[in-house]
């Protein structure tokens, strides 16, 4: 929702680019700022204020500054990484005050980077992560600053569209982006850089598009464009120093999933209206508003989550969901129509069968949408609009922090569309205030790894698993089953907990163990009764439950809790002590956690 200007001519002042500033008040924000060139003092001069866009005029009126400065930059910010304060407003600045930038979208790894730069001596003035990017850019600054900007944005994952001008280098505006949109608008006097055609209108109607991975340099004269290649996804080397203290990345990327559902969901919820607001689904928020059918298509892990997202997006958003297995889907002639919708769910954005499906559906005229957490992939690229997790980068080849910042942003899916149909204010509250509390549930769960170790050390000699869970929880008993398989090599089959008795219940015994995932949901009493026929048959059970349901332990041989939530969130906790459970199982039989055998972290053939 934030907004981006940029000016730079042979007459433009202050109260211009203010003008401009004021045609994206529209879009939401919570603090301004500006920032601009005086070229009589050699110095640039910047205010930022929280609240609207007055508050920062009335400051500049105060201040008495000579309101010709050019360049100049300007902001709104909605706040994602700080709080509402003058200190975190754009435009942000380097140690030596010698640049200033403004900046939309999200840097991923700011916490590393922000944590070397300290390292290294430089002192930081905001809670941001735009500001990593200041120190990043004066690190590298050698007198030119598009090549400061460019080495910069090489080293950040995450999105950006980017403003830049410098004390040192003062006669240019250095613009980027990558999945967040700039634009550049050219008249007979000057340029503008702006997030939104509507600030560009009254200045010129001719303006040029900076796509993925541009960077333009414009100066009063002229401007050009450089491109850079498109990064590859590599094979990490250096891995030990990238472990951060923990024996593998699988089990540091189970205990990142806090931070990554906070990272998945900041800015995302408007909590006074019980709305989620997703950008990146902003230019089909109407086609989306008329859509009466919606397929998903994934692999793996990632059809787990949408088999999750299925049961929310009926249940909230009233839509008829298909979900399909991506391999599939491009061999079945699907029934496709102009009311219908494809979204495709993916980690890396590569996945071979999941892009050919999606080219299956755009080659008939369907809107295409994605959900993937890799910034400028392939799946991201050909999908007409869609959500990225934020859940930085997974580097262990069995899904756990992409999974569950895929089951939040399927859960905002259904805010975001159930709030366009039926869904009321009051429910839309409710869901919303319960997502912003997953990330401290979640460290309520990982609390519990010493108690699911011992677990494991108990279980890990059994050959055979049945994974059991009923409505949501279904898929996550395919997971469950799925992370055991990839991670240990042991025999293991997620269930629907009603189909027992069509055939599983002829395996129990005392050496076939159940892992039950049995919250106090709508479908409690069901589980429970699955439960009782396997304990008849001398099953051993482990189950999952809800905090303070004591009386389950009567039953059953071992019991992990989980945190009370609403049932269509209840997947993210369940799962997570699963993924606890596989891990703990895998390291006991020494087996690669972070490489299972025969497998890849990205399927890019068929």
């Amino acid at each position: 929702m934030c907004g981006i200007i940029g000016l730079i001519g042979k007459n433009n002042n202050i109260k211009t680019g203010l003008d401009a500033l004021k045609r994206l008040e529209y879009r939401g924000y919570d603090s301004a700022g500006l920032a601009f060139f005086n070229s009589e003092k050699k110095e640039i001069f910047c205010l930022k204020s929280a609240g609207r866009i007055n508050l920062l005029e009335k400051k500049l009126e105060e201040s008495k500054f000579d309101l010709s400065g050019n360049p100049s930059i300007f902001h709104t910010r909605w706040a994602t990484h700080g709080e509402v304060t003058d200190e975190n407003a754009h435009p942000h600045w380097d140690c030596q005050k010698n640049l200033f930038l403004v900046h939309n979208g999200i840097i991923e790894n700011y916490k590393e980077l922000k944590e070397q730069l300290i390292k290294e001596g430089h002192k930081f003035s905001s809670e941001t992560d735009t500001e990593v990017l200041c120190h990043l850019i004066e690190k590298l600054f050698q007198g030119n600053l598009e090549e400061a900007v460019r080495k910069a944005l090489r080293l950040v994952k995450g999105t950006y569209a980017i403003c830049v001008i410098s004390r040192q280098d003062p006669r240019k505006i250095v613009a980027a982006r990558l999945s967040s949109p700039l634009l550049i608008g050219l008249n007979e006097r000057e340029y503008i850089i702006a997030s939104d055609p509507a600030a560009i209108v009254p200045f010129t109607r001719k303006i040029i598009n900076l796509d993925d991975y541009e960077t333009a340099v414009i100066t009063q004269e002229k401007f050009f464009i450089l491109k850079e290649k498109v990064p590859e996804e590599i094979e990490f080397t250096l891995e030990e120093a990238e472990k951060g203290g923990y024996p593998h990345f699988m089990l540091k990327e189970i205990m990142e999933q806090p931070e990554s559902l906070e990272n998945s969901q900041r800015g995302r919820i408007i909590l006074e209206t019980g709305r989620a607001k997703l950008g990146g689904l902003e230019s089909v928020k109407e086609k989306l508003r008329k859509i009466k059918r919606l397929i998903i298509v994934a692999c793996g892990t990632a059809y787990h989550a949408a088999l999750v997202g299925e049961y929310m997006l009926e249940e909230y958003a009233r839509i008829p969901v298909e979900v399909e297995i991506a391999s599939e889907f491009r061999y079945k002639k699907p029934i496709l129509d102009k009311n219908t919708a494809v979204l495709a769910i993916s980690q890396s954005g590569e996945t071979a069968d999941t892009l050919a499906a999606i080219r299956e559906a755009k080659e008939k005229g369907i809107l295409t949408l994605g959900i993937v957490n890799v910034v400028g992939s392939s799946i991201a690229r050909e999908t007409i609009a869609g959500v990225y997790n934020h859940a930085g980068p997974e580097i262990g080849v069995a899904s756990t922090k992409a999974l569950t910042s895929q089951l939040e942003v399927l859960a905002l899916l259904t805010l975001f569309l159930g709030r366009q149909r039926e869904m009321s204010l009051v429910i839309g509250q409710r869901i919303a205030k319960e997502i912003l509390k997953i990330p401290d549930l979640v460290k309520e769960v990982l609390k519990s790894s010493s108690q699911i170790k011992k677990l494991a050390e108990k279980y890990k000699n059994y050959n055979n698993f049945l994974f059991l869970g009923r409505k949501y929880n279904f898929p996550i008993a395919l997971e469950g089953a799925l992370k055991l398989k990839e991670i240990s090599y042991i025999h293991a089959e997620g269930y629907g907990a009603g189909e027992m008795k069509h055939g599983p219940i002829a395996l129990i015994d005392e050496n076939f163990p159940i892992f039950a995932i049995c919250p106090k949901d709508s479908v409690y009493d069901k589980m429970i009764s699955n439960i009782e026929e396997i304990r008849a048959r001398k099953g051993r059970v482990i189950v999952l439950t809800t905090e303070g349901n004591k009386k389950i332990e009567e039953l059953v041989d071992s019991v992990i809790y989980i945190p009370k939530t609403l049932e269509m969130l209840t997947p993210i906790l369940s799962v997570t002590p699963l993924q606890l459970f596989a891990y703990y199982i895998g390291v006991l039989k020494g087996c690669d956690v972070d490489k299972p055998r025969n497998l890849a972290k990205s399927v890019t053939v068929e």
